[in-house]
């Protein structure tokens, strides 16, 4: 029996998604669970998977098109079933009445140009990979006439705009002195958590030194003699979620007149990406050692700079961890996650004089802040909780028995 396939809800906030790939087509076999589209969302790009079994009848979606979520992308049927073509314009009537006002008037424009290239008026029109590439070919959408639906530009209207123009006009915005530079989908969605935070997150700031100076040493021989390579996040990550279990208001959220306690201890990696920063999250920290984390955060790591990170893979954060030692920064103080009570900012590994009764030594130490939502836990179990993670990275014999 003919069923139609829905796009689904990818992630809690998704309201809508633009099909950038169509894996299948017309008369093609799929099993459930094989990925049939993939789906860029507001945080993502997404493989779907099919619900059922079944022959591709029909493919109602087109590529680049935005869709809501529970509209018709194709029908599934037998192998020899005659699907009526009645079935597959019911779907069509049904999308077609769910959509705004506007979008209805568009199509209209549409079939009343006999299907050509029309030219949105006002507003410029256009998938978020047309957005993407004409940023990158140097294209000016504006001067685009769109293909898709009601004018929308696609990405091959795009490439076909960039091939039309010379070749020296097709070079990306350089930043250059009184330059715009524009502005992409990452950084837009980072711009609204970070004005969000800082709006509703009263936070104070801590900061302490810890001595790594053993942790180093460490390091340095399981690097050594294992087959996993470790890194400095990975222990604070471990160390940091030890803390959780034992200051749990720290895991918490202010939700009317109690704080909700996290249900599990899921820990944030900040990660540097071509088009900004994301923070992926790693599940249940505190059940896994640290060679668990650092394959845990290297897979992560990939997926984030591929562009396959999944909503699941950054939602349900308690702390996230942000690390820009790496750049030769010793200390600075880090905003908030929305959903999150805390983050800590983490500075480079410097060798340090300190004073040791009548001598003085050279250790290794590094700065460590803690920015902290005030509507959740107060100063005094903040220090206790930062002090505690210090403690943890200074003795080594709380990483195992190696």
């Amino acid at each position: 029996m003919a069923r139609e396939v829905r796009l689904p809800q990818l992630g809690q906030t998704m309201e809508e998604g633009t099909v950038v790939n169509i894996l299948v087509k017309v008369g093609d076999e799929v099993n459930k669970g094989d990925v049939i589209f993939e789906i860029e969302t507001d945080k993502a790009t997404l493989e779907m998977e099919s619900p059922a079994e079944g022959f591709v009848k029909y493919v109602l979606a087109e590529l680049d098109e935005t869709l809501t979520v529970g509209a018709p992308l194709l029908v599934l049927g037998g192998e020899d079933e005659d699907v009526p073509q009645s079935f597959v314009d019911s779907l069509k009537a049904d999308t077609s009445a769910a959509e705004a006002a506007p979008a209805r008037q568009a199509d209209t424009a549409v079939a009343a140009a006999a299907a050509e290239p029309i030219k949105a008026a006002g507003k410029v029109l256009a998938s978020p990979r047309a957005k993407k590439l004409a940023q990158e070919l140097g294209v000016d959408l504006a001067a685009v006439a769109g293909t898709g639906p009601g004018g929308k530009i696609t990405e091959q209207d795009v490439k076909e705009a960039g091939a039309a123009k010379p070749a020296k006009e097709a070079a990306p915005t350089e930043a250059k002195p009184g330059a715009t530079v524009p502005v992409n989908r990452l950084q837009k969605i980072t711009a609204e958590k970070m004005l969000k935070s800082k709006r509703e997150i009263p936070c104070f700031y801590l900061t302490v030194k810890a001595d790594m100076t053993d942790l180093v040493e460490l390091r340095t021989q399981l690097n050594k003699s294992g087959d996993v390579k470790l890194s400095y996040n990975d222990f604070i990550i471990k160390a940091v979620a030890t803390g959780l279990e034992k200051y749990p208001i720290m895991t918490g959220q202010l939700d009317g007149e109690v704080i909700r306690l996290a249900d599990s201890i899921n820990v944030g990696l900040a990660i540097s990406v071509p088009d900004g920063l994301v923070a992926p999250i790693l599940k249940d920290v505190n059940k896994k050692d640290v060679k668990q984390i650092a394959l845990d955060s290297q897979a992560l790591v990939e997926k984030a700079r591929n562009n396959k990170l999944a909503p699941t893979d950054i939602e349900g954060g308690c702390i996230t961890v942000s690390n820009l030692g790496a750049f030769g920064i010793d200390n600075f103080i880090p905003i908030v996650v929305p959903g999150q009570c805390s983050i800590m900012g983490i500075g480079q590994i410097t060798d340090t004089c300190v004073p040791d009764d009548s001598n003085i030594l050279v250790r290794k130490l590094m700065n460590m802040t803690l920015s902290v939502d005030h509507k959740v836990a107060n100063g005094a179990y903040a220090a206790q909780f930062l002090d505690f993670v210090r403690k943890l990275l200074e003795d080594k014999s709380t990483f195992g028995d190696w």
